[in-house]
């Protein structure tokens, strides 16, 4: 009888043991386990799943030396049809100045020569042309040179409709935009394209810029020819290893520097401020 009696006892007593290792281990468990895991897990779901187009570095903008006073500057010439407006200045080299066909009443600012050649208006500094050349030439290769893209092979190559935010970009083939593009960002941001092919824009389209994006933070590098569509409009600096082409009415806001020619046909070209 006596043994029945504590049955009970021991049974409860056994009981409240079970309940507080219980508790135990329940309050530790968030701390040991949930807390490390459960977050890591979920920032990698989060940044697998994510569409934003987010850079994960600052850049620095390219330093275009010399060649950041030139709104064209081209080692092969220049040519136009009748009448292009160009606010900045335009030069050649080491190609003789005959070579720039612009015609005085098209620029505004100073057309540079390696010779007695080219405009009447022109002024004659082969010294400056060559340094200019030269850091043109350093510029396209710290842009080519930048490693670690944020977004490799975007759209396979057609971005037309995307909104691009600060970053590096690369392209291992030619880049199409066939329809609008806009570039957002902040006044500091910096954009930098690598192209490994051309880069061709359709005729009409336009880039646009958003959130205090300036074009001359934006530098668009290319191995292959740059072709900008009939009317169409574009913003940034182009470092061109071929030629750059305009086509009939097409307008730029921002620099063209190419390793061979640039090719005008009625355009409008402005420097960036």
């Amino acid at each position: 009888m006596k043994i029945l009696k504590r049955i009970p006892v021991l049974t409860v007593l056994l009981v409240g043991l079970m309940t507080s290792c219980s508790n135990d281990m329940d309050s530790s468990s968030p701390t040991v386990a949930n807390s490390t895991y459960e977050t890591t897990s979920l920032k990698s779901s989060s940044n697998q799943s994510t569409t934003d187009l987010t850079s994960s570095q600052t850049l620095e903008a390219v330093n275009l030396g010399v060649a950041g006073n030139f709104a064209i500057l081209s080692k092969t010439g220049v040519t136009d049809v009748y009448k292009s407006a160009v606010t900045g200045d335009v030069g050649a080299s080491p190609i003789t100045g005959a070579a720039i066909l612009l015609k005085c009443d098209e620029v505004t600012g100073t057309i540079f020569s390696v010779d007695a050649a080219g405009p009447a208006c022109k002024i004659t500094d082969a010294t400056r042309l060559t340094t200019a050349v030269g850091d043109m030439q350093i510029a396209y290769t710290n842009a080519a040179g930048r490693v670690n893209p944020d977004f490799l092979n975007l759209g396979a190559g057609t971005i037309g409709g995307k909104t691009l935010t600060p970053g590096l970009y690369k392209w291992t083939s030619t880049l199409n935009i066939p329809t609008d593009i806009t570039i957002s960002g902040s006044p500091t941001d910096v954009w930098i394209f690598q192209v490994a092919g051309d880069l061709n824009m359709s005729s009409a389209v336009r880039v646009t810029l958003a959130g205090g994006a300036q074009a001359k933070n934006i530098f668009w590098q290319t191995s292959g020819a740059v072709t900008l569509g009939t009317t169409s409009h574009f913003e940034g600096n182009i470092l061109s290893q071929t030629g750059i082409n305009l086509k009939t009415g097409a307008s730029i806001n921002g620099r063209m520097l190419a390793q061979t020619a640039v090719t005008l046909q009625m355009n409008t070209v402005t420097i960036p401020q």
